[in-house]
């Protein structure tokens, strides 16, 4: 990993870690094989030809459409809902199945700048720039990029807010039109280049920025099927039975107190790791003791309820990298 300027964090693909995540993504199939597939003909859109002619036996109209379409993707939903575990880990698949090196650039939030005049415009375009840039220098003699790029714009509502607004500063309604300009420049270069924004707010994100989406994903608390088998694969092997795991997983929906039940944050990094330490070290994990744990601990309220001090505390240590 290394750190940039402009960015968090670099990453090469694929990434041992991030394989692990997107593996235990449950329930998000659809989406994950979707941004696989785009990012793949952006790294190569002559398949897409070679499909329609295996398939079809001419080349389709339809085809015409990706030619100038922004390779940008919103995921929107609640807190803990896999939003950006998925977008930091599907670059392993691309990378796998693709022929070239993958890497993802996460933006930061310092692009914001301090607030000086064209500031943020400045970063905002230099960010782009360099991502761009990166892509050129891997062109092989055929002009055929040898890099694709994932670049990840997290909490988007805070560089890319509605410039409807009527409280929005100029430098901030300037520092969008730099974000869509930066997008609209990878779509007229068609560059390898897959623009991934994540956001809690999604009617928050400027009109304009949203009409540029290649596609909206929306993304919600995991239902009962899935909340189980996130509990399955974790508590492999430590003899809880299925009926034990299915209360442990009723526990975590739903209730008369609450319309609302846990989210991937909550069953991985709050409930997960509480049943574990309650028996380390002296006795073994038991199921009615994890159906006891599993009542007890408060999943984190729908984004815009408030936070209690138990959720603050659990949820400020949370990872970027977590669902």
């Amino acid at each position: 990993m290394e750190n940039f300027g402009f960015f968090e964090d670099v990453i090469a693909l694929p990434d041992p870690r991030g394989q692990t995540d997107y593996d235990r993504l449950v329930g998000l199939e659809a989406y994950k094989e979707r941004l696989v597939k785009e990012t793949l003909l952006l790294v190569d859109p002559r398949v897409l030809q070679g499909w329609a002619q295996k398939h079809h036996r001419s080349e389709l109209n339809a085809l015409d459409y990706f030619k100038a379409r922004p390779p940008l993707f919103l995921l929107a939903g609640d807190v803990g809902t896999g939003k950006t575990a998925l977008a930091r880990s599907f670059g392993n698949e691309v990378a796998k199945r693709s022929r070239v090196q993958v890497r993802l650039y996460a933006m930061s939030l310092n692009s914001r700048g301090s607030g000086a005049v064209g500031e943020m415009t400045r970063l905002i375009s230099a960010a782009f720039r360099q991502v761009q840039d990166e892509v050129a220098k891997s062109r092989d003699q055929h002009g055929q990029s040898r890099r694709a790029i994932i670049l990840l714009i997290d909490e988007a509502d805070a560089l890319a807010q509605s410039r409807e607004a009527a409280q929005m500063h100029h430098e901030d309604r300037a520092g969008v039109n730099a974000l869509i300009r930066g997008v609209d420049e990878v779509a007229a270069g068609r560059l390898p280049i897959a623009i991934i924004m994540c956001t809690n707010r999604l009617a928050a994100i400027d009109p304009a920025v949203r009409r540029r989406a290649a596609a909206v994903f929306e993304f919600h608390r995991p239902k009962r099927a899935q909340r189980l088998s996130v509990l399955r694969d974790a508590f492999l092997g430590s003899g809880l039975t299925e009926s034990e795991l299915e209360a442990v997983a009723d526990a975590t929906g739903g209730t008369q107190q609450r319309a609302y039940g846990f989210t991937y944050s909550d069953l991985t990094q709050r409930l997960i790791p509480s049943i574990v330490l309650d028996a380390f070290p002296e006795q073994p994990i038991t199921g009615k003791r994890a159906i006891e744990i599993a009542r007890s601990v408060s999943p984190t309220p729908p984004f815009g309820e408030g936070y209690s001090a138990d959720t603050i505390g659990a949820t400020n240590g949370r990872q970027s990298n977590s669902y």
